[in-house]
This record gives C-alpha cells, sequence and structure tokens, in this order.
C-alpha cells in the first residue's frame, strides 16, 4: 500500500499574507479522497522527529535557536515566517514524515509526505519557508542506520536545493540533482553534485529534453539504491514566483520520467511536495495531485 505522511498542523494557520500557500496542504489529499484515488488508510500522522535525529544534518547551536525561538529578527525575515512553537512542531513532524515514509518506501516501493520538500534550510540556517531540511535529514537518517549506501535527491522544484547541496557538499555518498530557474530565488546559489540552471520562460519540449539528459546522467553517476524526489509546481507557466512556461501536461510528464525510471531500476522512492504558488490553487493542487495519481498507476 502507497503510504502518504499527512498531519493537520501541515496546514497550520499563519499570519495574513502567509495564509494562501498553506490551502493545498489540506484540500490535497480531500481532493484524493473524492476522487476516489486514495483512502483513509493510505495517510498516516507523523510524531516530531527527535533531537538526536535533527542533529545529524543541523548544526546544534541552529538547531537550539529554533527549539527556544531564539533566532534573531533578521534570521527569521530570512526564514519568511513568524517563529513559533506550533511552526517548529510543524518541521519537525514534516521532518518524521518523510523518514517514515522512507521506511515505507522501501516496503512498497514508494512513498509520499504531502509537505516537505524544505530544500532551502542548510545546515545551520533558515531560508525560504524552509526550518529544517526534510529530505536531508532522513538521507542522514538512512545512512546513519545503514538503510541506504548511495543515495540521489532529485529536485525539481524550480527553485535550487540551496540548502540540501550545502549540506551533501562533502558527502560523497549522496548525489544532489537540481533543475532550477537561472535567475530565480535563492540569488546565491549553492554546489549540487549535477546543477542544471534554466531560462526564464523556458517551454514544455526544451525542459523536458534537457530532463532526460540529465536524469540518466544523475543515474548513472550515482547508481542509487534510494532515492529522493522533490516534486514542486513551480514551474507551472501559472506560478507567480516561477518564470517557466511549463504547461500540467508537461509538469505531469516530468513526474512520469522520475516515476518511471525508480520503476524500472527497482529504486525505493520518497516524494516531498515542495512549492507551487499559482494564483488558482486548484492549479496548484490539481498538479500536485498529478503526482500521486501517477504513483498509484504505477505502483499498485
Amino acid at each position: 500500500m502507497i503510504k502518504i505522511a499527512w498531519h493537520p498542523i501541515y496546514a497550520h494557520p499563519l499570519p495574513e499574507g502567509h495564509r494562501f500557500p498553506m490551502l493545498k496542504y489540506e484540500l490535497i489529499p480531500e481532493q484524493l479522497m473524492h476522487e476516489g484515488t486514495i483512502e483513509q488508510n493510505n495517510l498516516f500522522y507523523p510524531e516530531p522527529a527527535s533531537e538526536e535525529i535533527i542533529l545529524l544534518t543541523h548544526k546544534k547551536a541552529y538547531w537550539e535557536q529554533l527549539r527556544d525561538l531564539t533566532l534573531s529578527a533578521k534570521e527569521q525575515r530570512r526564514i519568511g515566517f513568524p517563529l513559533s512553537a506550533q511552526l517548529v512542531e510543524r518541521e519537525l513532524r514534516i521532518t518524521q514524515g518523510t523518514i517514515d515514509g522512507a521506511k515505507f518506501a522501501i516496503e512498497n516501493g514508494i512513498a509520499f509526505n504531502v509537505a516537505g520538500g524544505t530544500h532551502h534550510a542548510g545546515s545551520n540556517w533558515g531560508e525560504g519557508f524552509c526550518l529544517l531540511n526534510d529530505q536531508a535529514i532522513t538521507a542522514n537518517y538512512i545512512l546513519n542506520r545503514k538503510i541506504a549506501h548511495r543515495i540521489l535527491i532529485i529536485d525539481l522544484d524550480v527553485h535550487q536545493g540551496n540548502g540540501t547541496a550545502e549540506i551533501f557538499q562533502n558527502e560523497p555518498r549522496v548525489f544532489t540533482f537540481s533543475m532550477h530557474g537561472d535567475k530565480n530565488f535563492p540569488f546565491r546559489k549553492e554546489v549540487s553534485d549535477l546543477d542544471v540552471p534554466l531560462d526564464d520562460n523556458l517551454e514544455d519540449e526544451a525542459y523536458l529534453n534537457l530532463l532526460e539528459v540529465n536524469l540518466k546522467k544523475a543515474f548513472e553517476s550515482v547508481k542509487p539504491d534510494f532515492v529522493f524526489y522533490l516534486s514542486g509546481v513551480d514551474v507551472l507557466s501559472t506560478d507567480k514566483l516561477g518564470k517557466l512556461s511549463l504547461s500540467k501536461i508537461a509538469c505531469k510528464e516530468r513526474d512520469r520520467m522520475v516515476l518511471q525510471a525508480c520503476k524500472h531500476k527497482n529504486l525505493p522512492l520518497q516524494i516531498s511536495m515542495g512549492g507551487g504558488y499559482s494564483a488558482d490553487i486548484k492549479d496548484i493542487v490539481d498538479a500536485h495531485c498529478n503526482t500521486y495519481r501517477l504513483a498509484f498507476d504505477l505502483f499498485t
């Protein structure tokens, strides 16, 4: 059975101006259940991740500032959210959802987290709505416990996975692959193992051709035994922050390429949702739901 991490705190209400992006965390599972793609027993509700697990990836001083709510005003502005105990709990539950999802993926081939993809969080900073890097923490967790030995992180959110790149810059067992807008946030890029910067307004065919070539290169470079996929839908032409010109059909084909590659190679795959900022919430939810629909077609 395909398992999906979700918790009511994922849709934690924020001050005015921050609420809209959170709506999708309620609407994605609602839509998938409404249409019959999933049932209630596909969902699981993660507990908060432990401090011991967080410290496999994040610096102790940074984590303690998060935990104790003592980040400076400047550091909170970099994150983009006002810091609160509930927000930290939210990040901890998202992280544990990805950890548990990785274990389910080993059992079932694939697993999801309705939230996550917090790839801007580095070892000692939060940024761009990301406090803790869920997939990086999970990668270190499964390496530490020898659940996996060679990991590929495929990041196809429109923004570079700068935090992920920084965390693994000296870790040869983790290969970081990021295809992202060259002139988009973050404006100071880190160095991934494979970076593919994209021009503004890139359209479907050119994007998919680049993905085909570089996806093959990434798999050949690392020969992974576990894959993480960050499937942000901010690549859509309708996205307010994306600057690319992909159709929903191309976004779905992007997902198909990743999922089919992992299925063909019999590699466990954990997927976190990442960004999506189209003006119409229906575009965001439908594009994210396409990833789940594909998974249920391919893996069940």
